[in-house]
């Protein structure tokens, strides 16, 4: 199983959690869809559940929690990015365009987190470990495999996350209007165009998540109330599918292409 054992380099995505209307209900699905075993956590973290796949956290899930006057947030995965300095991280999003949603703060003795979006709009979080430094296991069945921004503007995201984070974004060698996000050299997400989205979807993170066989995993989601947004089909890297959770969270999931 390939198990991460220290703190993410910053920029690399790290960690994936829901904020969901009915928490016990996602905690049963994603149970039915993956395996991932979680229960909802100590109040003084509003009920956030770590949900782990072989005894290793993997992702989290908590319930939604709305601000008095302000909107319901949507449900959504959000993708983290790694940070060894989260008010730098801040301070450095701001000033290359982006904008703040939800200013850093604490988590305990866990870490340090903060939410913004990127101009183009799309959202992310950033996390700073402090006894907590995110997924435990990736690139595994039943584990995040990849990280994918959807944009309306390449070399806009080109310069805001090179100067924000230090990544690299440059085109994927055999794919045609795909880029791949690079940090120290090495790859750590995608990027592709939002013309490949339905019409007046705005830009956003897509979370992966590996299974062993992307159809019956399909047809898994569907008995359990799940939607399926672009159907299993083939591509570089695997077969893979779109779909979105019963309460409308959407995610792609892959069989990925055994490595050379």
């Amino acid at each position: 199983m390939p198990e991460v054992t220290s703190p993410y380099a910053t920029g690399t995505p790290c960690w994936v959690d829901l904020m969901a209307k009915d928490q016990q209900a996602a905690l049963d699905f994603y149970r039915d869809l993956f395996g991932w075993q979680g229960k909802p956590g100590p109040a003084e973290f509003g009920g956030y559940a770590v949900c782990e796949l072989h005894g290793r956290a993997v992702a989290g899930i908590g319930p939604t929690m709305a601000a008095e006057g302000m909107p319901e947030a949507p449900t959504v995965w959000t993708n983290y990015l790694a940070s060894t300095d989260a008010q730098a991280t801040q301070e450095a999003i701001v000033s290359a365009g982006g904008t703040l949603m939800v200013p850093t703060m604490d988590v305990g003795n866990l870490g340090r987190m903060l939410v913004a979006a990127d101009p183009q709009g799309a959202v992310f979080g950033i996390w700073q470990p402090g006894e907590f430094f995110g997924a435990q296991v990736v690139n595994e069945t039943g584990a995040l495999v990849w990280n994918e921004l959807h944009t309306s503007d390449v070399p806009a995201a080109t310069a805001f996350y090179g100067e924000a984070f230090g990544i690299e974004i440059e085109p994927l060698d055999g794919a045609d209007s795909y880029w791949e996000m690079r940090v120290g050299g090495r790859a750590v997400g995608g990027v592709t165009l939002l013309d490949n989205d339905p019409p007046g979807t705005p830009a956003h993170w897509l979370a992966y998540f590996a299974v062993d066989d992307t159809d019956s995993t399909l047809d898994t989601l569907v008995k359990r109330g799940g939607t399926v947004i672009a159907p299993a089909f083939d591509m570089m890297a695997g077969r893979m599918a779109v779909v979105a959770d019963p309460q409308g969270a959407p995610f792609a999931m892959i069989k990925p292409q055994p490595l050379a």
